[in-house]
């Protein structure tokens, strides 16, 4: 049976999510008052050997790109940004944290932000996030009341205000360089890089963008210490991580468990099994942007190397269960209408190819076996152009639920 094991969660459900004293009863602001007391560096030393990998959906190592801003020049502005727009399809785990303990984001932002020395912090935040706007705004006013925010935080000599940036709607905007765009006020273009936003970030100055999650875990981090962190979970991917489950199961919802844990356990124990009874069909981790993964998946340890190895993706967390009786191609269909309504048009692989695929994946549904094998080898194709050519992830992804699903079902799509 699979356990809980509560990091970013550890107070959700525990304490009223509009109160910043409940909050500091449950122990909050102590890690920041812990890394105010230390000397700067020790922040990313701890994250370092904590091995933290970004909760949004790369997985990429988060100690590297709070280095990478700390160490680009020691008295320039700096920003952070806390990357909260959460557009991916069946992810709903940033929303959950801001909604039940906005605190812990707050804590965790002021943390990083005197770890790189970033004077400056935005949460740019999904427009639709009514409850997590207003609940976070309203832990903004009270971090400022009680002295966690503004000018000589605690007497540290550490200065550092925060505020809220609405997005518009846009799935792009999850990407980080398109985020900044946005942040700015243009239109939510990708930009090229390098550079990195580490060097070149919001308005050209070194800026650290970290998902709504990953900062979550710095309180817990900072307070316990790096090798606490690292006990937990896999070698590789240490810590916990938030899974979104929905689709054909009876007990659709989220949890926070250690990565390592199994998807059937996901499945079967965390939520309940599928509606029918009987052994899923299939599995797709990490929303839209992911991997449709078969029954026989069921044992797979889920942390973002492993199933990297059998050509699956962790992605955002999202674990969207298809069950035994329902047909694919519908759901494939679905998927690549989300891609062409998304895409921001700026480069032509994009642009037009998010249009053909979807295209093609409409004339499935009324072609014989032959015609169908065409089609999926040819929307394949396209997929893997766009991949190669593409500005961003957008058009970069269209390749991982296309692949997979023809990898692994591709008798019954020319079949059902």
């Amino acid at each position: 049976m699979v356990e809980e094991k509560r990091i970013a969660l550890k107070n959700s459900g525990l304490i009223n999510p509009e109160s910043i004293d409940e909050y500091i009863n449950a122990g909050g602001y102590t890690a920041l008052k812990k890394a105010l007391a230390e000397d700067v560096s020790k922040v990313v030393e701890e994250l370092t050997a904590a091995g933290l990998r970004g909760r949004g959906g790369a997985g990429f190592p988060t100690s590297i790109k709070n280095k990478a801003a700390a160490d680009f020049c020691s008295d320039c502005e700096k920003y952070i940004v806390c990357n909260a727009d959460e557009g991916e399809p069946g992810t709903f785990k940033d929303r959950i944290i801001m909604e039940t303990d906005p605190h812990i984001l707050v804590e965790g932002m002021i943390i990083a932000a005197y770890g790189i020395g970033a004077g400056m912090g935005y949460v740019y935040i999904r427009g639709e996030y009514y409850t997590s706007i207003s609940r976070i705004k309203k832990a903004i006013e009270q971090a400022y009341e009680k002295g966690f925010l503004g000018k000589n935080i605690l007497s540290s000599g550490f200065n550092f205000d925060l505020e809220i940036k609405l997005g518009a709607g846009s799935y792009l905007c999850g990407e980080e360089l398109t985020l900044l765009e946005s942040l700015e006020g243009k239109r939510g273009y990708p930009r090229i890089k390098p550079p990195f936003p580490a060097e070149k970030g919001l308005w050209g100055k070194p800026t650290l963008i970290n998902n709504v999650e990953t900062l979550a875990n710095f309180p817990a981090i900072i307070l316990n210490g790096g090798q606490w962190y690292r006990s937990i979970g896999t070698e590789k991917t240490p810590g916990t991580k938030i899974f979104t489950i929905s689709g054909d199961v009876n007990a659709p919802g989220f949890c926070e468990v250690p990565l390592g844990v199994k998807l059937g356990d996901l499945i079967n124990d965390i939520a309940g099994g599928t509606t029918n009874g009987e052994p899923w069909k299939t599995a797709l981790l990490g929303g839209a942007a992911g991997t449709f993964v078969p029954y026989s998946f069921a044992n797979i340890e889920m942390d973002y190397d492993k199933l990297k190895a059998h050509g699956a993706t962790l992605g955002s967390g999202a674990v969207i269960v298809i069950g035994s009786d329902k047909p694919l191609i519908p759901t494939l269909q679905n998927i690549l209408k989300f891609f062409k309504h998304e895409s921001c048009g700026k480069c032509v692989p994009c642009r037009l190819g998010t249009n053909y695929i979807y295209e093609q994946s409409l004339r499935l549904t009324n072609e014989k076996p032959q015609g169908r094998s065409l089609l999926l080898d040819d929307m394949i194709k396209q997929a893997q152009i766009m991949a190669k050519s593409s500005l961003c992830p957008l058009g970069q992804s269209p390749i991982l639920p296309i692949e997979s699903i023809n990898t692994h079902f591709r008798e019954q799509l020319l079949n059902e």
